[in-house]
């Protein structure tokens, strides 16, 4: 059998590592389900190696459990984490779209510029617009030019991303939401660090008070 490039393996499993952090995230794979190897490989057309290097970052990121004579689960989500998320999130969303306000390249304020025009274009389909704040906030984290903060927040974001999709067909204002980052954008456009930490702490906090009272 033809052995892969090193290249070529790594892309497979961050491939599969996207794929099922997809699934759990969307809660498409429910909290408690059992992972099952041969089941993912066939449902994402991936090989054993892929699925498993992916499964062992899901584990490290705490997406998946391994629990003794149980095998491997996909990990539950704790709703009661919502406040201690927030918390948290609101000092470091705040850190990070100061910082991305000062050192933003000029590549990196014209992606912010066709940001605020997608928000503006979009339209109200909820899995469009989810992938738009995706995206928004991973712009802003990159344009603060520390990995560290970048890894950290997308840690959390994630967890938050999480509940968020568990009560997503009750939440309401979910484009009014989404919509806040525009505040946030144009302050890292216009260069306004403390104009952006304010935006993106009251984005933090609307976002608790939406999830909050749809659970």
């Amino acid at each position: 059998m033809r052995q892969e490039p090193a290249s070529d393996a790594r892309s497979l499993s961050e491939l599969a590592y996207l794929r099922l952090r997809e699934l759990i995230v969307t809660v498409e794979l429910a909290p408690g389900t059992a992972i099952s190897e041969p089941e993912l490989m066939l449902r994402l057309g991936l090989g054993r190696t892929p699925i498993r290097e992916a499964l062992r970052t899901l584990q490290r990121e705490r997406l998946v459990e391994v629990f003794p004579r149980r095998g491997m689960i996909v990990s539950a989500i704790n709703v009661g984490d919502l406040g201690a998320l927030t918390e948290v999130r609101g000092l470091l969303e705040a850190q990070a779209a100061s910082l991305a306000a000062e050192r933003a390249t000029v590549a990196e304020r014209n992606e912010i510029v066709d940001l605020i025009a997608a928000l503006d274009a979009s339209g109200a389909g909820e899995r469009a617009l989810i992938d738009l704040d995706e995206r928004m906030h991973r712009a802003v984290w990159a344009a603060a030019h520390n990995p560290f903060l970048a890894a950290t927040l997308e840690e959390y974001y994630t967890k938050t991303l999480r509940i968020w999709f568990l009560a997503l067909d009750r939440v309401a204002g979910l484009g009014d939401s989404i919509r806040e980052h525009r505040a946030l954008l144009v302050a890292i456009r216009d260069a306004d660090p403390p104009g952006a930490a304010e935006a993106a702490r009251q984005h933090v906090a609307n976002f608790e008070r939406a999830v909050r009272s749809a659970l």
